[in-house]
């Protein structure tokens, strides 16, 4: 096993690029108009208010345990200091899911960006999934561009972080462009109906939201990558969280004003054709709004292969996956067997064609709020089990915080179980999420019957005195 640690290198800039950026990827500039159908305009900003509040009192525990205990691994680390080797695999598996889920998303979503800017494009039918027809050309660009993306990630964070800054600011400008466009030429008519199918409705967009606003945890996940003191670490999270949420509410807000229900219906792209009209129907501006989208699928690619690689990375240091996966390259200093084996679960995620979108969002989003109800509770624990243990982000009011985080981490957890309007989708939704916790046994029970119990124990205690 290589003894080389991660490279040292990653400042405020690079930190609020790299959680911003994963939190908005691609899913704002192609499920707006599914939010606003879904439950109408206001429905939909009361939703993301909604799951943006769990988020942020989520943020608010990870930021305070991510000063304490700046590890590569984030919430296994917390996990495993307050519960134990058993609970901390979960928590990680559980959060892994919704990396993979992430990145599998953008593969399936880059093809979605060529439907605007070439239409027609796609060619050779392969085979028909749930009514939508897969192509050659459509699934070949998104897997084209999952080997890019873990070709980056490969070559190391350094060339990450800088290639997601860039495209941040391409995101902010042409979000910026569509907001004030849209406050200018909508009109408040347009966002009728303010509220649609009721409870059902607004509860179908609060289950998606946590798929939404994944990302802030890959601070944690790069804590030993980040050059900054132990209380910026925690800052900078809750200031990358309190960004997306103004961020979604601000494009649904806008969307909604320029675009009719009848116009958003006919859309194939919405947050574009409300570019466009706001500029006088002018294609050239609806093409930039979509270069945005580009650089959100790449910013949220990036940012999800480093926190997804790190996961997976502490998990085989541990010995609770193969210890190969937590070898780091002789150059690059990237745990790139972990990202090799991220590439070949996304670039096959495009041969489940468009309807994958909605499958990866929802089976991915119970996988994030397993593990952040795991977080809140290690919060929990741990200020009554190590209430000595230096905390340089430290909450006040005691384990309040915690305890809401829990609550509502349970009650969006509940809304995706059967019998629930917006429960998983059978059999595409539970068979990703079924396949995944029998994968998840295996490895688990494999890894420690051949590196052993204690070998886990002791590297993850050895681990954590050496930062505490």
């Amino acid at each position: 096993m290589s003894e080389q640690k991660f490279l040292k290198i990653l400042g405020n800039r690079d930190v609020i690029a790299l959680a911003f950026g994963a939190m908005i990827g691609w899913g704002w500039v192609v499920t707006t108009g599914l939010w606003i159908t879904e439950a109408g305009s206001l429905g939909a900003i009361l939703a993301f208010l909604i799951g943006g509040f769990l988020v942020v009192v989520v943020g608010l525990t990870y930021a305070e345990l991510a000063s304490a205990l700046p590890l590569a691994g984030g919430e296994f680390v917390f996990t495993f200091k307050s519960m134990g080797r058993t609970a901390s695999f979960v928590t990680t598996w559980a959060i892994i899911l919704g990396y993979v889920s992430v990145v599998a998303f953008e593969a399936v979503a880059l093809p979605t960006v060529f439907e605007y800017l070439i239409p027609n494009y796609t060619q050779g039918y392969l085979y028909t999934i749930a009514g939508w027809d897969v192509t050659i050309t459509w699934a070949g660009i998104g897997m084209v561009g999952s080997v890019l993306v873990a070709w980056v990630n490969y070559r190391g964070i350094k060339l990450t972080s800088a290639i997601t800054f860039v495209l941040t600011m391409l995101i902010l400008g042409a979000g910026v462009m569509l907001i004030t466009g849209s406050t200018v030429s909508g009109n408040v008519q347009n966002m009728e109906p303010l509220f649609d199918q009721g409870a059902a409705g607004l509860l179908s967009v609060v289950i998606m939201t946590p798929f939404m606003f994944v990302g802030f945890d890959v601070i944690p996940q790069a804590s030993e990558e980040i050059n900054l003191s132990q209380r910026k670490i925690g800052q900078l999270l809750i200031a990358s969280v309190l960004l997306a949420v103004l961020w979604y509410i601000a494009v649904i807000f806008g969307v909604s004003r320029m675009l009719n229900p009848s116009e958003l219906s006919e859309s194939n792209l919405v947050t574009a054709d409300a570019m466009a009209k706001a500029f006088g129907d002018s294609r050239m501006m609806g093409n930039i709004l979509v270069l945005g989208g580009i650089g959100g699928i790449l910013t949220s690619w990036f940012g999800f292969y480093v926190g997804g690689s790190r996961a997976i990375y502490a998990l085989a240091r541990a010995g609770m996956l193969p210890k190969s996966l937590g070898d780091l390259h002789p150059k690059y200093n990237t745990p790139h067997k972990a990202i090799l084996l991220i590439a070949v679960l996304s670039t096959a995620a495009p041969l489940l064609g468009r309807p994958a979108l909605e499958w990866l969002v929802n089976a991915g989003g119970l996988g994030l709020v397993v593990a952040w109800l795991m977080v809140a509770i290690s919060f929990i624990i741990l200020r009554k089990k190590n209430p000595e243990m230096k905390r340089p982000f430290k909450l006040t009011g005691g384990t309040i915080i915690g305890w809401i985080a829990i609550v509502m981490s349970i009650g969006v957890a509940i809304l995706y179980m059967p019998g629930m309007p917006s429960a998983l989708i059978w059999p595409y939704e539970w068979a990703i999420v079924g396949l995944w916790i029998i994968l998840g046994f295996v490895l688990y029970k494999v890894s420690l019957s051949k590196y052993g119990k204690e070998y886990a124990d002791k590297h993850m205690e050895n681990e954590i005195d050496r930062v505490i």
